[in-house]
């Protein structure tokens, strides 16, 4: 019997690649190791499900990690935004471990970056001692930044 074994990639779809990029790129540190403009393979349509799928792909690490992110902007056929609430069925996030909560939350806040809350000390449960925080993407996809106990 097959098992699974680990994760390859998480991946978003989102409606302006340059506004994605500028935020998970420049402001979040991510590194762009493979950038596809228009990606219209037959195995990509197959697995996507459009048959006239065009993608623009980009697939971006962070610096030492192995986890790929993988931003899909749907030139065809283009989709509609959901509410991306965190409560709502189907909404999803992932959570980056960070070295100085503090100090990147001013940073992104001098951003202008949209926050559900300031970081929050985790005063119960598995993660007791640590910070974390949820804030949106350009498209209001939620990250968590955590950083654990010290």
């Amino acid at each position: 019997m097959g098992k699974i074994k680990g994760t390859y990639h998480t991946s978003y779809t989102v409606s302006d690649m340059n506004r994605s990029l500028a935020f998970y790129r420049d402001l979040m540190g991510f590194e762009v190791f493979s950038e596809r403009p228009a990606v219209t393979s037959t195995y990509f349509r197959k697995i996507v499900g459009f048959p006239d799928a065009k993608v623009y792909a980009v697939l971006l690490r962070i610096p030492g990690s192995s986890h790929v992110l993988e931003l899909l902007e749907y030139k065809h056929p283009q989709g509609v935004k959901q509410d991306l609430t965190p409560n709502n069925p189907g909404s999803s996030h992932i959570a980056y471990i960070v070295d100085n909560l503090q100090s990147i939350y001013e940073r992104l806040r001098k951003a202008e970056i949209e926050f559900i809350s300031p970081p929050v000390y985790l005063d119960e449960g598995p993660s007791k001692g640590g910070w974390a925080l949820y804030l949106k993407d350009p498209d209001g996809i939620i990250v968590e930044l955590f950083q654990g106990a010290r």
